[in-house]
C-alpha cells in the first residue's frame, strides 16, 4: 500500500494549504489554529453589516478563528480550490464548536424545533465547486447541537459570489429569500409548539450582509434567529487580538437572557446575551 501511496504523490503531489509544508494534507500547526482550546469567540461587535439600527443588539456571531494567515489559506483551499478532502479537517473543527455552544442553544430554543441553516452559495459558485461545501458542516453541527440542517435559503440569481466585493458591493449582492418547498420540507421534523429556531452557518463573515439577510428572510418567514456560527471571522483593520470570549460565558448568557421577556425575546435575547 506504501508504493502506491508514494506513486500518487508523485503524481498528484500534497501539500498543508495553510503552509505548504509537503506530502501534507493539512499540517498538525495549521490544524491547532482551528482548534483552540477556548472555544468559538464572540465576534459580531466588529461585523458592520449586523447593525440593524433599530436599537435591536446585533446578531451573535461566533468564530472558530480569524480569516488571516493559515486559516485563510485552508478556507480557500476548502471552498474554491477543489480540497474537498478537507471536510476531514473542518467537520471535526465545526462540530466541536458547535458542541461548545449547545448548552446555550438548547436553553435559547427549548422545545422549538432548531434548524441550522447553511448560508446560500450563489448559483455560479455553486456550479463551479460542483458541491455544497458547507453541507457535510451543517449535518455535523446539527448533530452536535440536536438540530436538523435545514439548506432553506437561496440567492437571488443574478447575485455573484461576495468573494472580492467591497461592503457597499457585498450589501447590494446579498439578497436572500426563504424557499417554500425547502422550508416546508425542514418544518416536518418533530417539534414541540412555537415558530421554530434558527442557527445559521457559514465559513467566513466579513462584513456580516449575508449572515443579515439571511437572518431578515428568516424571520419574515416566522423564525427565530439565535445567532450564527462561521469558522473563520475577518479581522477589523487595526483590530487588537481580544481575549476570546468562551462557551461557558455563553451559557451564563443564555440563561439570563431566558428569564427575560416572551418566548419569542426570551430567545433572540437568550444568544444576544452570550457575551
Amino acid at each position: 500500500m506504501r508504493p502506491l501511496v508514494e506513486l500518487a504523490r508523485l503524481v498528484l503531489p500534497v501539500a498543508c494549504p495553510g503552509c505548504d509544508a509537503p506530502d501534507e494534507r493539512w499540517c498538525a500547526g495549521c490544524a491547532a489554529l482551528l482548534a483552540g482550546p477556548d472555544g468559538p469567540r464572540r465576534v459580531e461587535a466588529h461585523v458592520p453589516r449586523l447593525d440593524r439600527l433599530d436599537g435591536v443588539p446585533p446578531l451573535p456571531v461566533w468564530a472558530v478563528a480569524r480569516y488571516e494567515g493559515p486559516v485563510r489559506g485552508v478556507v480557500v483551499a476548502w471552498k474554491d480550490r477543489g480540497r474537498a478532502d478537507l471536510d476531514g479537517l473542518l467537520v471535526p473543527v465545526a462540530r466541536a464548536a458547535a458542541a461548545a455552544l449547545a448548552p446555550a442553544l438548547a436553553g435559547a430554543a427549548g422545545v422549538r424545533r432548531l434548524l441550522v441553516v447553511p448560508a446560500p452559495s450563489s448559483a455560479a459558485a455553486r456550479r463551479e465547486r460542483a458541491r455544497d461545501h458547507l453541507g457535510p458542516l451543517a449535518a455535523a453541527v446539527a448533530a452536535a447541537v440536536g438540530g436538523v440542517p435545514a439548506p432553506v435559503l437561496r440567492r437571488d440569481r443574478r447575485a455573484r459570489d461576495q468573494v472580492g466585493l467591497g461592503a457597499r458591493a457585498r450589501g447590494r449582492n446579498a439578497v436572500v429569500r426563504v424557499h417554500p418547498h425547502a422550508w416546508r420540507r425542514a418544518l416536518r421534523a418533530p417539534a414541540g409548539p412555537g415558530p421554530p429556531v434558527c442557527l445559521l452557518l457559514d465559513d467566513v463573515v466579513t462584513t456580516g450582509a449575508t449572515l443579515a439577510a439571511a437572518e431578515r428572510a428568516l424571520e419574515a418567514a416566522g423564525a427565530d434567529v439565535l445567532g450564527a456560527l462561521v469558522l473563520a471571522a475577518t479581522p477589523a483593520p487595526g483590530e487588537r487580538r481580544p481575549r476570546p470570549g468562551t462557551a461557558r460565558d455563553g451559557a451564563r448568557g443564555s440563561a439570563r437572557g431566558s428569564a427575560r421577556g416572551s418566548a419569542r425575546g426570551s430567545a433572540r435575547g437568550a444568544a444576544r446575551g452570550a457575551a
